[in-house]
């Protein structure tokens, strides 16, 4: 949680010493008890304050207070901001005739100006230069410098008269001509007059300055109310702003249809009671006063700090990162702005209002502003203002809010949909802690937090804070309850509008908003993914999500977040297909996709033989070698790229892999890498460093949402149209707000390279090694599929389409804990396959578009083994798709070729060598791990006699030929010689045999 406060929601503030921070171990509950407090009694006061209390007039910080029981984590964070050195104490400047909140005139002006005792000296002047009450002036020099003065002395017998005294005489130099503005000085300047003159001249410049910067005050402040009145001219009145904050129309969200989704509920009509001020309880006063504005008691409507910090931020990021605006200048957008101008993040829009919460600032007081503010806010969950938001989430009036609760309140209108206790907890409980600490550092630098509606100020410490966040930790929120179609999906489309335009504007402006959900393939797809999770309960799956887009125009048909939204035991209320997890195998098409990049084809000959790998990818990785299996626990031998991905055998991917590399290399222009490649595809999870070769297995996380996207733009011919949810938007008058252009979209990979990809993933022959015959992924018409399983069957996927709908389902249980002997194609597949159906019927009429072979495809017939223009040694023969531009290899680089090879060296025999040579067929293998499976694994033996070789078949290396150079045996026969004639028996044979290091013995055969 600590680096959580500090690098998500906190920029830290310097901690300054205050000795008005309650003790750890206090927590009132009632502000009146904080009265009775030594610590929160004034500065002035006689009473020492507890001896932990934070001290002034002392260099040393308290000592660490024992962490209360609660939160330990937010106590350590609070901890540690106390406990943080400082290198001075500052006090609040307040203007002349500006008193500090919560002290009456009399007290603040007794405060104002403390006379010092002068001594009697101090009211001497000091002695000018070179003279004193009793001399005269000096004499000066002709640059007006005082000449010695020589002193009277007594005459004295041992003194020598300056007369006796011989000196060396020297050439005198002469003076050098002097600057024009030397000579005026000498002559006319100040230095050549006397004191009083001087002092005139300088008076009369002085003069003149002062005049030259009084017109250039006048210019500039003249033309500063100009460009103000200009712009104030086009502003909107403020004069009147309660009748402005009654105005409300309520947002809709339909589906493609035009059906009502969703209703945002008018606030005056049950959820929006508006309460003054006084009957809000200080603590909300204060925590939003910590959280939105610290200074609001003392700017005019704008924070010009704030300002230029923002300014500062934005100006270095080149993009804008950061805001400032005050509480304000929030009431400025929520009632005057037009909801056109709420959404632009403009430096004139945010002049125009600064300008009206200066204007506000001017006409209200700060009370009537902040009383607005807090009764207009959205706090989510259909509750407008504090009353509703108190009696939403905690069956209470606002008045009667625990700091608890209150703190909970104030960090919930930054992004309500996001900080939605009921599915979001986690996130929302972090947002309160955030508050606490900022309640927290605003004690230490305000010296406890002013209101003005109690008369003490609200100071948090630490035991206040854990304390505070224990309540609401261990609080059991009740949800509302309210009419809600597919909410999944509505709080999608929510967060988007979030992320467009200003959480206010969309929940008070009368926006009709037009999504792309087809209600009808949303209620198949939800009654789908039930059923099936239903069906595989016993092998204890509990969830299931599911996405369908039409890849040409990228729209969101439908989307299943779980199999329950309601039901709390599964947490059906995340939404699955927006949360990320390991897509197992279904993400090796974007690691073939990446390598026909860079040369491969669907022939391509990868061996899967056991092999090892740096985990990492890199060679030089110190840990134990990466083994991959794949997922029946056999070797294939030789396979093509087609049949490799249409199985989704493991080690041949992680060798692709391995060939495409992990991440791009900055020292080449070209793009390389995965994770590159998958993020031109959309995929916006794969972010850390630290990803291995496991990753084409599934070893990093991505959304169902994006990877159903990555799988459309295969189906749409490479050619990539974003996932787009909401297709218009309309004000409460029926003015266009927003309306979804469809783009041509850009091509992100080659169309030849993804009609490559659908036709293996389309090739139910390719797939009958892995899958058999009938698979479930087979359809009645062609249509590319994949599935994907991850380690310990935690998450089971299934990706497929056709040119005109793509489907990606997920099953699995949203807390981690595994499923038992469930894979995608018996979990995910059943889902995605009734909904492909039943969807083509619905879009097509049961006859969907076929694949478009782009015209740069060839098709050329291929050895099946070899994946190269087939040689008469091929066994087997078939077509296959190419690029154009990627043809097969030729038949002469085919797996097999009959060379001659020298018997003593068993290496090529060139014409160097001698006349031991002989003819075999061999095998041409790169892969050193193939070579080892060919000779040392039985399998390997096999497969090579299945392939008409031997046993321990001969390996071609190019690289190894024989010389004249290399080593040659010795035979030499002594007796009998070559011409004799044998008659007897036995014979006795004589021969002088000799050979390289390493001769062990010989063997003589004859017959």
């Amino acid at each position: 949680m600590l680096e959580y406060l500090q690098n998500e929601e906190i920029r830290l503030r310097t901690v300054y010493r205050c000795p008005n921070i309650m003790n750890d171990s206090e927590n009132p509950q009632d502000p009146k008890d904080r009265a009775n407090n030594p610590v929160n009694r004034s500065k002035n006061s006689d009473e020492h304050p507890k001896k932990d209390a934070f001290d002034l007039s002392s260099d040393k910080l308290p000592e660490k207070d024992s962490p209360p029981e609660g939160d330990s984590s937010l106590n350590r964070a609070i901890g540690s901001s106390r406990r943080r050195p400082v290198s001075y104490q500052r006090t609040q400047a307040h203007l002349p005739g500006e008193f500090q909140p919560g002290k009456d005139k009399q007290e603040a002006a007794s405060e104002e100006f403390v006379p010092q005792k002068r001594s009697p000296l101090d009211d001497t002047p000091p002695p000018s230069l070179g003279s004193t009450p009793f001399t005269p002036p000096p004499a000066l020099d002709e640059r007006g410098m005082p000449l010695p003065r020589r002193m009277d002395e007594p005459p004295s017998p041992g003194r020598t008269s300056p007369s006796s005294i011989k000196r060396t005489r020297t050439t005198t130099v002469p003076v050098q001509p002097q600057s024009k503005l030397v000579m005026w000085w000498k002559t006319s300047g100040p230095g050549s007059l006397s004191r009083g003159q001087g002092w005139g001249c300088a008076l009369r410049m002085l003069v003149i300055g002062l005049f030259i910067g009084i017109v250039m005050a006048i210019i500039g402040g003249s033309l500063a109310v100009y460009y103000y009145n200009r712009i104030a001219s086009t502003l909107p009145e403020v004069q009147d702003l309660r009748e402005q904050a009654a105005q409300f129309e309520t947002t809709r969200i339909l589906d493609r249809e035009g059906n009502i989704l969703y209703e945002l509920v008018d606030p005056n009509e049950g959820k929006r009671t508006y309460v003054p001020l006084d009957e809000i309880s200080p603590f909300l006063v204060a925590a939003t006063i910590a959280t939105e504005d610290a200074n609001f008691y003392r700017h005019p409507g704008y924070d010009v700090m704030a300002i230029a910090r923002s300014f500062y931020y934005n100006l270095i990021s080149d993009q804008i990162v950061s805001g400032a605006s005050t509480i304000t200048q929030q009431l400025t957008k929520l009632l005057v702005l037009a909801p056109e101008e709420q959404v632009s993040r403009t430096y004139t829009r945010k002049l125009r209002e600064a300008i009206l919460a200066a204007e506000i600032t001017r006409q209200y007081s700060k009370d009537e502003i902040l009383e607005l503010y807090l009764n207009e806010i959205n706090f989510g969950n259909l509750a407008y203002g504090v009353e509703a938001a108190s009696q939403t989430y905690f069956n209470t009036s606002a008045k009667y809010l625990t700091l608890g609760q209150a703190s909970f309140l104030a960090g919930l209108p930054q992004l309500p949909a996001i900080y939605d206790i009921y599915t979001n907890r986690e996130a929302t409980l972090r947002r309160q802690e955030s508050v606490l600490v900022l309640m927290y550092q605003t004690s230490l630098e305000q010296g406890c937090i002013h209101v003005s509606n109690n008369q003490q100020p609200i100071c948090v410490g630490p035991g206040e804070a854990t304390s505070a966040a224990d309540e609401i930790k261990h609080y059991d929120f009740l949800a509302p309850t309210w009419e809600m179609h597919h909410p999944h999906w509505v709080y999608y489309i929510t967060s988007i509008l979030e992320n467009t335009y200003d959480p206010q504007t969309i929940y008070r402006s009368g926006f009709t908003v037009y999504t792309t959900l087809d209600p009808e393939l949303q209620d198949i797809a939800q009654s789908i993914v039930k059923e099936q999770v239903g069906f595989l309960e016993a092998k204890h799956v509990t969830n299931g999500a599911l996405i369908a887009l039409q890849p040409n125009t990228g729209e969101i048909l439908a989307m299943v977040g779980s199999a329950d939204f309601d039901n709390k035991d599964i947490q059906g209320e995340i939404n699955m297909s927006v949360s990320p997890r390991q897509p197992g195998s279904s993400i090796k098409p974007l690691t073939y996709a990446a390598a026909f990049e860079k040369g491969w084809t669907p022939a391509t000959l990868i061996w899967d033989v056991p092999s090892e790998f740096p985990p990492s990818g890199d060679p030089n990785d110190p840990r134990d070698p990466y083994e991959p299996v794949n997922y029946d626990e056999r070797f294939h031998g030789p396979v093509t790229v087609r049949t490799a991905l249409a199985n989704s055998y493991n080690i041949p991917a992680v060798k692709t892999l391995d060939f495409v590399g992990i991440y791009d290399d900055p020292e080449t222009e070209k793009e390389e890498g995965l994770i590159p490649f998958a993020q031109r595809l959309g995929i916006s999870t794969l972010n850390r460093n630290d990803y291995g070769l496991a990753l084409t297995l599934g070893g990093g996380d991505v959304t169902l949402l994006d990877l159903t996207g990555v799988y459309a733009t295969f189906a749409n011919g490479g050619r990539q149209v974003p996932p787009v949810a909401i297709t218009r938007i309309e004000d409460y008058q029926g003015n266009l707000i927003y309306e979804y252009k469809q783009p041509a979209g850009e091509q992100v990979i080659r169309a030849e390279h993804a009609f490559l990809i659908s036709s293996i993933l389309s090739d139910t022959n390719a797939r009958i090694p892995g899958f058999g015959t009938s698979p479930v992924i087979n359809l009645p018409f062609k249509a590319a599929a994949k599935t994907g399983t991850t380690n310990d069957f935690r998450d089971n996927w299934t990706l497929g389409y056709t040119p005109d709908l793509a489907v990606g389902v997920w099953v699995g249980n949203a807390d981690y804990t595994p499923m038992q002997d469930t894979t995608g194609l018996s979990g995910a597949a059943p889902i995605w396959a009734e909904v492909m159906q039943q969807g083509i019927q619905q879009l097509t009429g049961g006859n969907p578009t076929a694949f478009s072979r782009p015209a740069g495809i060839i098709e050329r017939v291929i050895c099946s083994v070899s994946g190269t223009e087939p040689s008469k040694y091929c066994p087997s023969q078939r077509s296959e798709y190419f690029a154009a531009d990627q043809p097969p290899l030729p038949s002469d680089q085919d797996l097999w070729e009959e060379v001659v090879v020298d018997t003593w060296t068993n290496k090529l025999w060139t014409a160097e060598c001698r006349d031991y040579h002989t003819e075999k067929l061999g095998i041409h293998v790169d892969d050193p791990w193939a070579r080892i499976w060919l000779k040392d694994d039985k399998k390997g033996s096999e497969w090579a006699k299945s392939m008409g070789l031997t046993n321990k078949p001969y390996i071609i290396d190019e690289t190894k030929l024989c010389s004249d150079s290399d080593s040659r045996p010795i035979l030499e026969f002594g007796s009998p010689r070559k011409e004799d004639i044998v008659i007897v028996s036995p014979v006795d044979i004589f021969a002088r045999v000799d050979a390289t290091s390493g001769f062990k013995d010989a063997r003589l055969e004859y017959g």
